[in-house]
């Protein structure tokens, strides 16, 4: 995966680079620190942030106090109440949306002067840093940064500590012996925005330095309610001040040309010393061997596409920023650890294209360690249920750690998230059962709760239709595709396969802990109606006036009922086929989503349309745009979107090794790899079709 090694000879301020941990993430700009954060303001912001940073403001929980009122839609007869409209209470409306959020924790720079700051006080810019050379070595996780200033080298290495939130920083440079470098520790108040910093409230917070020696400092953060901690290391002869309310100056001692520096970022009052900068080097190097050599890999350089090493390129980088920013203990926000998207909160319909790629590239326990989050708010979840009048639990759309929905014009009325713990959890199941971990009752144990309460709902939302004699879903229900107005929209296609399909899989789920299968989920998924069509096409729901002339816009979600979800006799092959046509044909590619083009992609895998699928992989569209560092732009402010990362791998996943009941055109196994990405001596996998020659080891086949 070296040859992917992202690179950078320029300031790019769409291309900072990040080191990470799944819980916490720190991202740099070219001097390999955060120097220069307003050059990227524009960009990706430089943000310091973590699964457990998370901050209110004071006055939401007095707002919060009052109820918000809700907007009632018909319901069969029966009315329902959604948190969907401000309803003349912007202000709580908002406060809810905004809190809780995650924040900025701290900006670790550099400070570079053009003599010694008591005889010459300018101070470097980022236009008189030049002779750029930055590479992420993915191999190792270290971010290796050189550059050029006021006529001498600065080399930098940057690493993550892979069990503690620290950043390790080995600088290198006559300038420090000079007295012209030394480094900044500054601290915002908290924003809500993408930046996730507020720099123009400092009485609004307190920083501390509560206590140093000579080689370790302790700083204490009280922001309102939230505290935490950040502890220094350094070398004898440092010197540490706090020059201002918000930041500290670390100055190396002189004649110092070389120098280790970590900072730490602690939740809870530190009961340890910081690691030095070696064990932190250390921990990412055998962090990243241990990830690439034992998880699944893809080689595409033997294909007869120009195309080939970029789209490998795609996948390398995605499988590095997924691991950083949404292997973690929470469901990620939209924008991982890198900045805020939606306040910071994250959107549960997102978590399995985050997230689920894990399971098939022999990561399962990356997937796992989000999903005991639904546990923890189960009760939450079967409340909210219980409150709109059904049974088992609901699981919210936009929500923070809390487990609280939050008030949307569309999050409140999506159903499409509810099926996700059953299939994530399976996920896991099969994963086990491929690698040889026996996935025992235990297993079974822990997550068949959230697997039995998310049918449990999914059985009690579908209503009985007794003229038909048919269960179907809404109205109130917004599908996938968001543009459908929820008092008309009944039977979404892909809510009724993904229904259907989720409570298959909790029937089996049952079976496999000797338990009787249940009745009334049987009776619903006999009962379900057909997918919608009209003129030889799926349609997005079945009161769609015309979904491709009027509707030919967000996610194409009438596809993913075969693609996404396996094959069902349900689903008319054929219908679908002149479905994905006319998608490809017809839809605004420029006003979809990240994630839509690996989803269209999957459905053409299915459809037998190679080709057709990799030619949507690698779509040129201003969505589909893979930045230097990996990441999928979207928008000025959402210029961060994993789930198109996490897609990708999925996708790609199945055309590697294919899924249950696939019959493939040409599969060869070989017994020697043939790159440093695929290791000699594996069994590995090799397909061809057309132009492309996809070699793949440790990849398990989808559903």
């Amino acid at each position: 995966m070296r040859r992917h090694n992202p690179k950078l000879r320029k300031v790019d301020s769409l291309s900072p680079f990040t080191v990470g941990n799944g819980e916490f993430c720190f991202s740099a700009d070219v001097t390999g620190l955060q120097s220069f954060p307003d050059a990227y303001l524009s960009g990706i912001p430089l943000c310091t942030m973590s699964n457990w940073g998370w901050h209110s403001f004071p006055d939401s929980k007095a707002a919060a106090r009052e109820a918000l009122r809700f907007s009632g839609y018909d319901t069969y007869g029966r009315t329902v109440y959604y948190p969907v409209h401000a309803d003349g209470q912007q202000e709580l409306y908002d406060s809810l949306r905004h809190n809780p959020h995650r924040f900025h924790l701290g900006q670790f720079g550099m400070c570079i002067w053009a003599g010694r700051p008591s005889s010459d006080d300018r101070r470097a810019s980022i236009h008189d840093i030049q002779g750029i050379e930055q590479e992420l070595d993915l191999w190792t996780g270290i971010l290796h940064s050189s550059f050029e200033v006021f006529g001498e080298r600065v080399s930098v290495k940057t690493c993550c500590h892979q069990s503690r939130d620290a950043i390790g920083v080995r600088v290198e440079s006559k300038l420090m012996a000079n007295g012209q470098i030394s480094f900044e520790l500054r601290f915002p108040y908290p924003s809500e925005q993408m930046a996730a910093a507020d720099w123009e409230k400092p009485k609004s917070h307190t920083t501390r330095l509560a206590d140093r020696s000579r080689t370790e400092a302790l700083v204490v953060r009280v922001v309102d309610d939230t505290v935490y901690f950040v502890t220094l290391r350094y070398p004898a002869g440092t010197c540490v001040s706090q020059d201002d309310d918000h930041t500290l100056t670390i100055t190396p001692g002189s004649q110092a040309s070389v120098v280790e520096l970590t900072c730490c970022f602690e939740q809870a009052y530190p009961r340890v010393s910081p690691p030095s900068y070696e064990a932190v080097e250390k921990a990412s190097e055998r962090h990243w061997a241990e990830f690439w050599s034992d998880g699944g890999a893809v080689e595409l350089s033997e294909s007869n596409d120009s195309a080939a090493l970029e789209l490998e390129r795609r996948v390398v980088l995605s499988q590095y920023l997924t691991a950083i920013q949404c292997s973690g203990s929470l469901p990620p926000q939209e924008s991982g650890l890198t900045c805020n998207s939606w306040y910071g909160k994250f959107h549960l319909e997102m978590h399995w294209w985050h997230a689920a790629h894990f399971a098939l590239w022999n990561r399962p326990h990356m997937l796992e360690r989000s999903l005991w989050w639904y546990q923890s708010i189960l009760p939450k979840a079967r409340s909210l249920a219980a409150e709109q009048g059904y049974k088992g639990a609901r699981w919210p759309k936009m929500v923070g750690p809390d487990g609280e929905q939050s008030p949307s014009a569309i999050a409140p009325l999506l159903v499409w998230q509810q099926p996700h713990p059953i299939f994530l959890a399976e996920l896991c199941y099969r994963a086990r059962s491929s690698l040889g971990r026996n996935p025992d009752l235990s297993f079974l144990e822990i997550y068949k709760d959230i697997v039995f309460e998310s049918a449990e709902f999914m059985a009690s939302f579908a209503h009985y239709d007794s003229m038909r004699d048919r269960y179907v879903l809404g109205p109130p229900v917004i599908p996938a595709q968001e543009n459908h107005a929820p008092e008309i929209t009944i039977n979404p296609t892909f809510e009724l396969q993904y229904f259907r399909y989720g409570l298959l899989l909790a029937q089996q789920w049952r079976e496999r802990l000797g338990l009787l299968r249940d009745p009334r989920w049987d009776d619903v998924i006999a009962k379900m109606p057909s997918l919608p069509t009209r003129d030889g096409v799926y349609l997005a729901h079945e009161n769609c006036p015309d979904t491709f002339e009027l509707f030919n816009y967000d996610h194409p979600s009438m596809l993913y009922a075969l693609g996404v979800l396996p094959d069902d006799p349900s689903v008319d092959r054929e219908t679908m086929r002149r479905t994905l046509q006319r998608v490809i044909e017809d839809w605004q590619w420029d006003r979809s989503w990240g994630w839509d083009f690996p989803a269209c992609a999957m459905t053409a895998f299915r459809l037998g349309e190679i080709e057709t699928a990799i030619d949507l992989l690698l779509y040129d569209c201003v969505k589909n745009r893979y930045l230097n560092n990996g990441h999928v732009w979207q928008r000025p402010n959402l210029p961060v979107y994993l789930p198109a990362n996490g897609g990708l791998l999925t996708a790609i996943a199945m055309i590697a090794a294919g899924w249950d009941g696939m019959s493939r055109l040409i599969e060869q196994d070989h017994t020697e790899s043939k790159s440093d990405a695929l290791r000699a001596g594996a069994v590995t996998r090799c397909v061809s079709v057309g132009k492309w020659t996809i070699t793949s080891e440790r990849i398990l086949p989808y559903v």
